[in-house]
């Protein structure tokens, strides 16, 4: 999935215009958090990253800054940091704001998507069905993650839709490490539940399959994370 970095800060032309090194530095790191490329408790260091992204040392110092800000990172000491490793405690924390932010984004997108946006969330749930029927972990966490992405970019919300996306930045890494033990067919999906409320005009329960969807993900992280503190 990681893609070298230009030091240049070019990108590719067909994504737009060109963004400054330090800030693909920042996505491409961002990713590998995101979809468990690094693993909780991994350290990483400014040489490790300028080598395996291909960037210079300032870029790669800053992304790391940003996301020890967002949460995705630790600071630990001793110039030490590190992917968080999720507790029992933390796992619950989570859970709790998680149901509360993301079933009220879910339920304002389904208030203000139109029909060819919750086409284009179907095209993604199959794309995540094709991923589960192959075990394919990597593109169950990418899909997953689009799936939620798009749908909470619906929703007029910007502040809870940035909280969103930093609580998926601090589970990401321990989702990764749970599909790698039990495999996809493990976690449940409530996304046709969501698109079915959402076709039929209930914005409540589009919000209440939400819920239910982060839930029952969160009590599987729990369950193949059982040795957590």
């Amino acid at each position: 999935m990681t893609k070298t970095v230009a030091q240049s800060g070019q990108t590719d032309p067909d994504e737009g215009p060109k963004l400054p090194a330090h800030e693909i530095v920042y996505q491409q790191l961002r990713a590998q958090i995101l979809f468990g490329e690094l693993a909780p408790g991994q350290a990483v260091t400014i040489q490790g990253l300028t080598e395996s992204l291909g960037a210079g040392m300032t870029p790669v110092r800053e992304a790391i800054r940003r996301l020890i800000s967002d949460g995705a990172l630790m600071f630990q000491g001793n110039r030490r940091v590190s992917v968080p490793v999720l507790s029992s405690a933390d796992i619950d924390e989570l859970g709790f704001v998680r149901k509360t932010i993301e079933s009220e984004l879910a339920r304002r997108a389904s208030l203000r998507m139109n029909a060819v946006q919750i086409a284009r969330l179907e095209a993604i749930d199959i794309a995540l069905d094709r991923a589960i029927s192959a075990g394919d972990v990597a593109g169950y966490l990418v899909q997953n993650y689009s799936f939620h992405s798009e749908l909470y970019a619906c929703a007029n919300a910007p502040i809870m839709a940035d909280l969103a996306d930093r609580l998926w930045l601090r589970f990401g890494p321990s989702l990764r490490v749970v599909c790698g033990r039990f495999g996809t067919q493990s976690f449940p999906d409530r996304h046709k539940d969501i698109i079915e409320a959402m076709r039929r005009g209930e914005p409540e329960k589009v919000a209440q399959a939400m819920e239910k969807d982060v839930a029952q993900g969160m009590e599987q992280v729990t369950q193949g994370l059982g040795g957590a503190n």
